[in-house]
């Protein structure tokens, strides 16, 4: 028998961890963040992500971060354009910010680094020990065993450490899928003041440009510098096969100009207007939609941790928040019971089941988007009207009953408006 509350430790310190430790401070729940980096300088957070307002906002607001979130985020950075390899536009939508910035209608966008920080500096100091790489979690005891030492005493452990989770093992031997796509993350660095032309391109917003199995992205971040993405059909071991070395930035420019000639010529100046420091290769990898796990007590994961997917939805860190409110709910909740860690362990049983399905809509919605742009003849002429369907849908419903001749006129009127 135990009232007291619960000791969470929170492996992972991103935005779902972070969220998650905020939440739970706020409701004097004890709570120790572990994060392997050594500080949150250490590498690029990359690029821009949208937050829905009944979901990632609402979890922000609930976190109470929402006024130091409304500083950074940009309403007006909505624009998209997706295009061929031509830059023919199949689809065009024009950002209309609200009046009121402190509206949450819409979908507001801010900077990854920026998000992970102001959700860092909501903490107490003490509440992340950087520099804790975790090795295994013992399953007796739940013994957390770093290269620094052993951390015991926890009542419930929660995986916020991403992709190649160090606690997911615990709980399943389900690994990360490669889904055959590859490329380079580069930056572009103040082109409003050096490369204009490429600034009104991307508009603050997004351009999307795929062809034959292969895209260009072009993101504009907070401060004006535009995270350009190529990525393209490849096999698992390209870094070692490629044929030229993927840390010499000069000759990873080269060979994503050779492989994209032909394209059109805004498009490569994108590649060729970045900079050769700080290119990211990068390999996609997802878990497999609906994936789960048999409940073990006091331990979940949350985020990419639990759901890994891939990033053509732009959904992913907004699923997080809501992982990280949800099981804070069910935490605080729960240590007001008279049995505690017995009330606990049904209230993350029952996190995990309704995880589980919702994890798995946007998964399904994720991985449709990618087939029909990267792995489907003829796009994006032969699936746009497709992909706006499942990309702007909500639910089965609109599944269900928006013809596709009504998704063409859509089209059309959003090229215009």
């Amino acid at each position: 028998m135990s009232s007291s509350p619960p000791k969470v430790a929170i492996v992972g310190g991103g935005p779902a961890g972070c969220t998650l430790a905020r939440l739970l401070i706020r409701a004097s729940i004890p709570v120790t963040v572990f994060e392997g980096e050594a500080s949150i300088n250490v590498r690029p957070q990359g690029g821009t992500l949208a937050l829905k307002s009944d979901s990632g906002i609402k979890a922000l607001q609930e976190a109470g971060v929402y006024e130091e979130f409304t500083k950074h985020a940009s309403y007006d950075g909505e624009f998209l354009m997706v295009t061929d390899k031509k830059l023919k536009p199949y689809l065009k939508l024009k950002s209309k910010p609200p009046q009121d910035k402190h509206s949450i209608h819409g979908k507001p966008v801010i900077d990854r680094g920026q998000l992970r920080q102001l959700l860092v500096e909501s903490l107490p100091p003490d509440a992340i020990r950087w520099g804790c790489r975790l090795r295994h979690i013992d399953p007796n005891d739940l013994s957390l065993h770093f290269d620094h030492g052993v951390e015991r005493g926890f009542d419930l452990v929660v995986g916020a450490d991403g992709a190649w989770s160090k606690v997911r093992p615990l709980l399943t031997d389900v690994k990360p899928d490669y889904v055959g796509l590859g490329g380079f993350d580069l930056l572009v660095a103040k082109p409003e003041e050096r490369y204009p032309e490429l600034h009104k391109l991307v508009n603050r917003g997004t351009v999307f440009a795929f062809s034959d199995g292969k895209a260009i992205f072009g993101q504009q971040k907070g401060d004006g510098s535009i995270i350009v993405s190529a990525y393209g059909a490849r096999d698992q071991g390209w870094k070692d096969t490629c044929g030229y070395p993927i840390d010499n930035g000069a000759e990873v420019k080269k060979a994503i100009e050779k492989d994209v000639a032909g394209w059109a010529e805004p498009l490569v100046d994108l590649v060729h207007a970045a900079g050769e420091e700080d290119i990211i290769p990068r390999s996609i990898y997802t878990l497999p939609v609906g994936h789960r796990w048999e409940h073990h007590p006091g331990t979940t994961l949350i985020g990419d941790a639990a759901h890994l997917m891939t990033p053509y939805a732009g959904k992913g860190t907004d699923a997080a928040l809501v992982d990280a409110m949800n099981l804070a709910h069910t935490i605080i909740k729960n240590s007001k019971e008279e049995d505690t860690l017995d009330a606990l362990d049904a209230g993350v049983k029952e996190f995990e089941q309704d995880m589980f399905v919702r994890a798995a809509v946007v998964q399904e919605h994720s991985n449709t988007n990618m087939d029909l742009m990267f792995f489907t003849p003829g796009a994006p002429f032969t699936t746009i009207h497709k992909w706006v369907r499942n990309a702007f849908g909500r639910g089965w419903l609109v599944k269900v009953f928006l013809p596709l001749w009504f998704v063409r006129l859509v089209l059309r009127l959003c090229f215009w408006f």
